[in-house]
């Protein structure tokens, strides 16, 4: 049982060894085009997600304002009409 975890551990180790580092710069041009991403679209996607996020969360506070203004406004006009 004992070698049966020793064996997966070494093979884990193993397995996941790191490529060896890269010994030069290599500029961005230079690179083949699968290892670029394009960071344009991905700012503007993440920085659209954010204020869609930010309008749906203000949104939500809205409403339900406005279901606390109108039950005070009921209780107000419950309490004055005793």
């Amino acid at each position: 049982m004992v070698g049966l975890f020793v064996n997966a551990a070494a093979i884990l180790v193993l397995g996941s060894e790191q490529p060896p580092a890269q010994e030069e710069f290599i500029p961005i041009d230079q690179l083949p085009p699968e290892d670029q991403l394009p960071a344009a679209p991905l700012l503007i996607t993440a920085y659209a997600i954010v204020w869609i996020v930010v309008f749906v969360y203000l949104w939500s506070i809205w409403r339900r304002l406005l279901v606390v203004e109108r039950e005070v406004s009921e209780l107000s006009r419950r309490a004055n009409g005793n």
